[in-house]
């Protein structure tokens, strides 16, 4: 997927902003096929970090070079990769992090890895003393609603019915809170063995996934919830709350609609 002798001089040797842009396969989320070189859902992500000068990477298999050059800046890179069509675009972004992580982990000290269509950064995290004196976290993004709820129990039954011990979790933790794969971030220690993990779960179990549902909410879910829980941060001041649109906060590191 990448060659270890492409140029990726740029990166800095500290914190990075993961984000993937997919076109040419059907997107379940919003029922169309996005269009190959609009870079409208992309802008106002990029506009956050280039703002606080917080460096970016956007993962994408259809930007033209000449999008890319006009928009690429000190702080925002752009890495053409191919899609492997066996996978959603939800789920294959993590295949695409873990296999570049292998790479140039040793590069970065810790990361986020977020939506591009519907996040935005309102502060910058890499600096906050609250993400700093918590290097053993993993921080991720939530919503106002709790696990066991339809949308979910529909999300997940391709998973229940592959994982052994899936329908056992949800029962354990059904009234937790929803947590949501937009935002997930930590240590590069903590966020490459999160993100192998993950890219496993979905390599082995979700690219079968014949349903209407992508699988990446119960797989992100699961994983979170019975290995990591125990150091897990999620909502303020990760995230604002989900889909409220809180364009005036300014307590959060990241708005998620």
């Amino acid at each position: 997927m990448f060659n270890q002798l492409n140029d990726f001089s740029f990166l800095p040797e500290q914190p990075l902003v993961m984000a993937c842009h997919f076109t040419g396969i059907y997107d379940v989320n919003r029922s169309t096929v996005l269009p190959d070189d609009d870079f409208a859902l992309v802008q106002a992500w990029a506009e956050s970090l280039n703002k606080l000068q917080v460096n970016g990477i956007v993962f994408h298999n259809n930007f033209s070079e000449t999008t890319c050059q006009l928009y690429q800046s000190k702080y925002l890179h752009f890495i053409r990769v191919a899609l492997d069509a066996a996978f959603n675009p939800n789920v294959f972004r993590y295949i695409v992090y873990r296999n570049f992580l292998k790479l140039y982990a040793n590069k970065i000290t810790s990361f986020f890895v977020t939506d591009v269509s519907d996040v935005v950064m309102i502060n910058n995290p890499f600096i906050s003393p609250y993400f700093n004196g918590n290097a053993h976290a993993l921080f991720c993004g939530d919503e106002p609603e709790i696990l066991q709820n339809e949308w979910m129990i529909d999300h997940a039954a391709h998973l229940r019915n592959q994982i052994e011990n899936y329908a056992a979790y949800e029962t354990t933790f059904k009234n937790a809170v929803l947590l949501n794969c937009g935002i997930i971030g930590g240590s590069t220690s903590i966020m490459q063995n999160f993100i192998e993990q993950l890219a496993a779960i979905h390599e082995q179990y979700n690219v079968i996934n014949n349903t209407a549902y992508t699988g990446d909410m119960g797989a992100f879910n699961y994983l979170v919830r019975t290995q990591f829980n125990n150091n897990l941060i999620h909502g303020c001041p990760v995230n604002t709350v989900f889909k409220a649109y809180e364009i005036e906060r300014t307590d959060c590191w990241l708005m998620h609609k």
